[in-house]
């Protein structure tokens, strides 16, 4: 790092001629990149996916869409074997069905007894809409197309026949919030760059408040420029392209605050006399060198979620191990060209925290009370990690009033199954009799009715769709083994498709292989951190406290997100009971980088205070006086910004938010300032311990460990 920053320092014109290049370019790319964005979320890997595509290309609707459910209340006297009421009823749900473009299944046409009531007075009618292309994060995302509802209810009431009675239902009738389709990017953006300015400002009181920010605006294109040139090689997500920016400007400003600070003390401390050209080398020896090692292994780690076979968490991947790139990139060659030309700092600014030096004493002096109520707080919060839903919603956790839940009430309250919310269509291909495969499909337990309307709206050359009314809803146990055993019983060729089969399919492909993930992003984490601390023990720590970490965030969503705690009160949304499909993996992304570069910076600026001859609780003290106070304001900056989004009425995007905001909290308080000063202290002379056959391998120097601590 002292060759790159005398190399930079020697020609600093062209240094800053390749950086303007590299900008211009980057600008110029994201023109160039939008057209080739996608903004659907696609999983041809996926069985559910292709069945859907298959429903869709042949009848145009239904398919991943959730059905929506108009119920009929008949007047005293009114019943469907009525040749006027039928007709009456019939004519209602079919000019709705024109009026939305939705596909009926109506209960005059197609009656069973999962669509009407044992009395013959209440009716079920599903619409199978056409598709809503949303894009954005793919979750539960209830709340699709709100006005389906409201012009179902228009079209159908005044057809009725009189006296009776229309109600509308649907899971997404029946959903806490408007799914809008993902995140508002410039509003997000904005919020994120106002606060890393107030908090910046705070921090250096001068004009270098302003210099992470101009990383960070130099940096976020040259991400994209990266990200243009990969193009033809992955699919490239609109959720990435709209989620770059923010962490390149979380990682960017992280980057680069450490390193300013850094400056600031060897500037403040320089003999007299001394190039100022001298505070910059040893600035990039240290803090650049540690940007260069949680660059390391924040880039690799990403790039491991190549191994998930869904196109937007590869994408989501590779753009975050782009962005960490172009953000140390930028910091290593701008950096040192802008602060040789700064003024001088104040010396009395450049001080030692003394409130983390105190904090640390105590922490250390209290290492084991310390050490245990920290831990067993965030496994605790693993504890309650492991009964995460992310399934869909179930009824009883969603709107408790409204139009929705009255029409669920009136379903309810006649005896017809809730799982109607949930019905799903089945493909079949051509030369199969689909009303075989009904009856079929019908006995299957838990199948309320299978059934197979002979409309052209159902059939055409390329196969037919035939409709399965579970008993259960797919947001339980009961409905979603119903699923499953409607798949496991479907004659070859026949494929069940449906929102539920869709999302099982993706649970399945995702977090199957997420274990395999977080194994690799571990080991590349352990050799990069090992080589750069000389430390088996510290990087193993590293490690663990990065994965509990995690453990901890997804407890506290199921504490806010399923369990309520106070989230109304918080941030004035209704929770549904379920955390979205897309959400652990996607916090996953951001809290890695993040989490990795505040346990670097800390750690290295400990081992440089131990391999200036200070014991292990010198080295703490001396290590996390320094460096606390920055990587705390670095948490702040994303904090606010990731917290400032979870509140609004977008569910999926506020649990997103709040679990970046709450892992950021989590690693920040319980992590950083507790329990890895106390595990540190713990461990005394271990810590510092790397066997030559280790050194050996990694390419570094052995470290024996130092008894008589």
């Amino acid at each position: 790092m002292d060759r790159l920053s005398r190399a930079v320092l020697a020609r600093p014109g062209r240094t800053t001629a390749l950086l303007t290049v590299l900008f211009l370019a980057g600008c110029a790319s994201i023109a160039l990149l939008l057209p080739r964005v996608s903004e659907t979320n696609e999983y041809p890997a996926l069985a559910g996916y292709r069945a859907n595509e298959a429903i869709r290309d042949v009848v145009g609707t239904g398919g991943y869409e959730r059905p929506v459910i108009g119920v009929v209340t008949l007047a005293p006297g009114q019943y469907p074997d009525d040749p006027a009421t039928a007709a009456a009823v019939g004519d209602a749900y079919a000019a709705a069905g024109r009026a939305v473009g939705a596909r009926v299944l109506s209960p005059i046409d197609a009656p069973s007894q999962a669509t009407r009531s044992a009395d013959g007075r209440v009716l079920a009618g599903l619409f199978s809409g056409a598709p809503v292309e949303q894009g954005g994060l793919p979750g539960s995302a209830l709340g699709e197309g709100p006005g389906l509802e409201t012009a179902v209810y228009a079209a159908m009431t005044p057809l009725l026949p009189p006296g009776a009675e229309l109600r509308v239902t649907g899971l997404d009738a029946l959903a806490t919030g408007v799914d809008t389709g993902g995140l508002n990017a410039p509003v997000k953006l904005a919020v994120t760059v106002g606060a890393a300015l107030v908090v910046l400002v705070w921090v250096f009181r001068s004009r270098l408040a302003v210099v992470p920010l101009v990383v960070a605006a130099v940096a976020t294109p040259v991400a994209f420029l990266g990200l243009l040139l990969v193009s033809p090689l992955i699919t490239v997500h609109e959720t990435t392209v709209i989620m770059l920016p923010l962490l390149g400007v979380g990682l960017a400003v992280d980057y680069a605050l450490i390193v300013v600070a850094r400056w600031r003390e060897e500037r403040a401390s320089a003999l007299p006399g001394e190039p100022r050209s001298a505070a910059v080398h040893r600035t990039m020896a240290t803090s650049g060198r540690a940007v260069l090692t949680s660059t390391a292994a924040v880039a690799f780690g990403l790039a491991t979620m190549i191994v998930l076979p869904i196109p937007l968490l590869r994408s989501l991947g590779v753009g975050g191990m782009l962005v960490t790139l172009a953000s140390a990139l930028v910091t290593l060659l701008l950096l040192p060209v802008l602060l040789a030309r700064m003024p001088d700092p104040a010396p009395e600014r450049i001080v030692a925290g003394p409130g983390w030096a105190r904090w640390t004493r105590f922490v250390v002096r209290h290492r084991v009370p310390a050490a245990a109520s920290a831990g067993g707080l965030l496994l605790g919060l693993c504890a309650v990690a492991t009964g995460i839903n992310l399934h869909l919603p179930a009824s009883p956790d969603l709107a408790a009033t409204g139009p929705g839940r009255d029409g669920l009430n009136a379903l309810q309250t006649a005896g017809l199954p809730t799982g109607l919310l949930s019905g799903f269509d089945v493909f079949v291909p051509p030369g199969a009799d689909p009303a075989a495969v009904a009856r079929h499909l019908a006995s299957v337990p838990g199948v309320a009715a299978a059934i197979a309307p002979d409309g052209d709206e159902w059939r055409a050359a390329a196969g037919s769709v035939l409709t399965v009314l579970p008993h259960d809803e797919a947001g339980t146990g009961a409905g979603r083994a119903t699923v499953q055993a409607v798949r496991d019983a479907a004659p070859s060729g026949v494929q069940v498709g449906g929102n539920a089969t869709q999302q099982l399919d993706y649970l399945d492909a995702t977090y199957g292989t997420f274990p395999l993930m977080l194994a690799l992003v571990g080991l590349v984490t352990l050799v990069v951190l090992t080589r750069a601390l000389r430390s088996v023990l510290l990087a193993l720590k590293a490690v663990l406290f990065c994965l509990l970490s995690l453990g901890a965030v997804l407890g506290a969503l199921v504490l806010l997100w399923q369990w309520g705690w106070g989230t109304e009160a918080l941030l004035g949304i209704t929770p549904d009971g379920a955390i979205g499909t897309f959400v652990p993996v996607t916090v996953f992304a951001f809290l890695y980088g993040l989490t990795t570069d505040y346990e670097v910076f800390l750690l290295s600026r400990v081992r440089e205070a131990r391999d200036a001859g200070m014991d292990t609780t010198e080295a703490l003290v001396e290590g996390l006086g320094r460096s606390g106070r920055v990587v705390g304001y670095a948490a702040l900056i994303l904090f606010f910004s990731f917290a400032a989004m979870a509140g609004g009425g977008e569910l999926d995007v506020a649990i997103f938010a709040s679990g970046v905001a709450l892992g950021i909290l989590i690693d920040a308080t319980l992590i950083r300032a507790v329990l890895l000063p106390a595990g540190v202290a713990l461990l005394g002379s271990w810590n510092w311990w790397l066997p030559a056959p280790a050194a050996r391998l990694l390419g570094v120097a052995p470290a024996p460990r130092r008894t008589g601590e």
